[in-house]
């Protein structure tokens, strides 16, 4: 193999790589400021679907991180996208937050529980056992599964909750269907970041916190991967996986150097 060639563009995850429990990591700021200073396009990812880019926005600012609303790219875009070029201008029964509802609408989505094309499971804070049932008896009838990411869980200051995969798992045991994923690992939601931002794989590089999502999307979308310590995957633990990033670092304060 030749010498790879220079990174001409970011994506780096959002939690455990930039922020950690609401608390900026130390190196984000100046990460983002390097970046915006060195004129590459970047995007900032998170297979969280609750929030809208906007929210996400101003959820950072208050932390003190500047990241343009145009910059962040969640799954709930990534699902919304895939829709929008499988079946425009289709119908969907949604169990989800304002960030994937809004996304649908904007793709001119019409939301319903009567006879849709999609069952779209995203994440919530408050899964309703109804929503759940109604689900279930839609796939049933004939909609189809999508499901914005698999993590199946998320954090809180409490302690683990159940996020999509989790609901997702309980709605495939109800109907023997499972969901089409579109977040990490999907290296579907990486490929269309790059597109949108009018990226190519062979000169981007992806940052993440996570081996199992986000070293494994960045890689087989074809980029080169940085593994940061402050989030979910530990030191000891990056050995057991059957593939591995292009570098681990401490943190997000290591990779300023390489943009």
């Amino acid at each position: 193999m030749g010498e790879r060639k220079p990174i001409e563009s970011w994506l780096t995850d959002m939690d455990g790589v930039l922020i950690h429990e609401g608390i900026p990591i130390p190196g984000a700021e100046e990460f983002l400021k390097r970046l915006k200073e060195s004129g590459k396009p970047f995007l900032v990812l998170t297979n969280n679907s609750i929030y809208t880019p906007r929210d996400l926005h101003a959820r950072l600012a208050r932390m003190g991180l500047d990241v343009p609303t145009e910059n962040i790219w969640t799954s709930a875009l990534a699902t919304a996208q895939f829709l929008d070029d499988q079946r425009p201008n289709g119908t969907a029964y949604v169990i989800g937050e304002a960030g994937l509802t809004t996304a649908l609408h904007e793709i001119g989505y019409v939301l319903t529980d009567t006879d849709p094309d999609f069952v779209i499971l995203g994440e919530t804070r408050t899964y309703s056992f109804e929503a759940m049932t109604k689900a279930v008896r839609l796939i049933n009838d004939g909609a189809r599964f999508i499901a914005t990411n698999p993590d199946e869980t998320g954090p809180s200051t409490e302690g683990a909750l159940p996020a999509t995969g989790a609901v997702a798992a309980l709605i495939t045991a109800a109907t023997g269907k499972k969901p089409y994923f579109v977040g990490k690992p999907n290296p579907l939601m990486m490929r269309a970041g790059l597109n949108a931002i009018g990226a190519h794989s062979e000169t981007s590089a992806m940052i993440g916190d996570r081996m199992d999502t986000d070293v494994l999307a960045g890689l087989e979308a074809g980029m080169r991967t940085f593994l940061v310590m402050t989030g979910v995957t530990r030191p000891h633990e990056v050995d057991r996986f059957p593939y591995g990033p292009s570098k681990v670092v401490d943190s997000i304060a290591d990779v300023i150097d390489y943009v």
